[in-house]
C-alpha cells in the first residue's frame, strides 16, 4: 500500500507538471509590469524583451543546464495589484524579477521581494529612492535616475531655451512628481530662472483647461511635466488650443509613440528626455533588428533596457553558479555583461554604472536625439 502511494503521489506530480506546461528543474524568470491599460506600451516591450532572450538563451541549452522558465505578471502599473503581482511571482517560486515599469509600482512590491530575497530588475523605475534610499539592497536598474534626467532638463530650459520664467507640473506619482520635486530643486539652485507654478494634475482627467489657463497667467515660457503620455498628451493639446505658446518640456514617461500617436500635431515642439539612442552598439542593433523579425514592428520604449535586464539577472545567475541571493546579488555588482545598452555591471546601490539621459525633440510626428 505504501509502495501504491507512492507511485501515486508521483504520477499525480508528473501529470501536474504536464497540464501546467512546467519543467520540474528550470530557472525561473518573472517579469512584472503593465501589460494592459493606458500605460501597456512601456510594459509589452520589456515583457516581449523577455521572451526573446529566454528564447536565444534555452536554445542554447539554458543557465546552469537548466531551461529557464518565465512567470509574466501584469501589474497595470498600479501600486494596488502590484503587490498582488509580487506576491504570485513569490509563491510561483521566481528565482529573479525583471520589472517593474512604473516607479510606484515597483516600490509598492520591493518589499515583498525583498523579504523572499530575490532579486529585482527595472527597466524604466527611475525614482531615485528606489536605489539611494538604502532600503531595497535587492533592487538593480539599467536607466539612469530622475535627478539626472531632471538636472538635464533644467540645464537645457536655462542654457539652451533661455527660459526666464517656467511652470512645473507633475501627475502626483512616485515617477512624475520624483522628477517634478527634482526639477524645481535645480530651478530653484538658479538665478536666471523663476518657477511661476508648481502643482500637481488628477491623472485620467479628461480637462486640463484650467491649469492650462494657469500657466497663461502666470506667464511661463516653458512648461517643464512629470509624468506619463497620457496626461502629456492631453496637456499639450490643451495647449495648443487655447493657443498657449508655453515650450512643452517633459521626461523619459512622455518619449512613447504613444505620446506621438495621441496629442499629434501638438507634439511638435516637445523636448523630453530619454535614454540615449544607443543603436550603434552591435548587440543593441542585433536586439531591434531580432524583435523586428519577430513582431514585425519597432520595439518600443524600454526594449533595450528590458533586453539589457533580462541578459544581466540570468548572466549573474550563470557567473554566481545558482540562484543564492547573496551569490547573485554580488555577481551582479562584481561581473560586467554586454548588453544593448552598452557593457554594464551594477554600483553598490544597483545602478546600472555609464547609462545616461540624453535630450529629445519632437520634429515632424518623430523623436529626434539633440546631440
Amino acid at each position: 500500500m505504501k509502495k501504491m502511494t507512492v507511485l501515486i503521489s508521483t504520477l499525480a506530480l508528473a501529470l501536474s507538471l504536464s497540464a501546467t506546461g512546467f519543467a520540474a528543474d528550470t530557472i525561473k524568470l518573472g517579469v512584472a509590469g503593465p501589460h494592459s491599460g493606458d500605460l501597456a506600451p512601456y510594459g509589452i516591450p520589456a515583457m516581449k524583451a523577455a521572451q526573446l532572450v529566454v528564447k536565444q538563451v534555452n536554445a542554447k541549452g539554458g543557465v546552469l543546464g537548466k531551461q529557464v522558465e518565465l512567470l509574466i505578471q501584469d501589474d497595470q502599473c498600479k501600486p494596488e495589484i502590484a503587490t498582488n503581482t509580487a506576491t504570485k511571482l513569490v509563491s510561483d517560486g521566481a528565482d529573479v524579477v525583471l520589472g517593474h515599469i512604473c516607479s510606484g509600482a515597483t516600490k509598492a512590491a520591493l518589499g515583498i521581494y525583498k523579504d523572499a530575497k530575490i532579486p529585482v530588475m527595472s527597466p524604466s523605475a527611475t525614482n531615485p529612492a528606489l536605489t539611494q534610499s538604502g532600503d531595497y539592497p535587492n533592487f538593480f536598474r539599467t536607466i539612469a535616475s530622475d535627478d539626472i534626467q531632471a538636472k538635464l532638463a533644467v540645464e537645457f530650459a536655462i542654457n539652451q531655451l533661455g527660459i526666464e520664467k517656467v511652470a512645473v507640473l507633475h501627475d502626483k506619482g512616485d515617477y512624475g512628481k520624483g522628477f517634478a520635486d527634482f526639477a524645481k530643486k535645480y530651478l530653484d539652485q538658479s538665478d536666471k530662472i523663476e518657477v511661476v507654478l508648481f502643482e500637481g494634475v488628477t491623472p485620467g482627467a479628461m480637462d486640463y483647461s484650467s491649469i492650462v489657463q494657469k500657466v497663461r497667467r502666470n506667464k511661463a515660457q516653458a512648461l517643464i511635466f512629470g509624468g506619463y503620455h497620457p496626461e502629456a498628451s492631453k496637456l499639450v493639446s490643451q495647449m495648443a488650443r487655447k493657443r498657449v505658446k508655453a515650450i512643452f518640456i517633459s521626461d523619459d514617461g512622455v518619449k512613447d509613440d504613444s505620446f506621438l500617436k495621441v496629442a499629434g500635431d501638438a507634439a511638435d515642439g516637445a523636448y523630453v528626455t530619454g535614454p540615449r539612442d544607443l543603436s550603434t552598439i552591435p548587440l543593441n542593433a542585433a536586439a531591434t533588428a531580432e524583435f523586428k523579425a519577430e513582431y514585425g514592428a519597432e520595439p518600443g520604449a524600454f526594449f533595450q533596457e528590458g533586453y539589457a535586464a533580462a541578459l544581466a539577472l540570468l548572466n549573474g545567475i550563470e557567473k554566481a553558479g545558482s540562484t543564492d541571493y547573496d551569490a547573485v546579488t554580488k555577481a551582479l555588482r562584481s561581473e560586467y555583461v554586454e548588453t544593448p545598452v552598452g557593457k554594464v555591471k551594477f554600483d553598490s546601490r544597483g545602478d546600472a554604472e555609464g547609462v545616461g539621459f540624453s535630450m529629445y525633440k519632437v520634429e515632424n510626428g518623430a523623436f529626434t536625439e539633440l546631440k
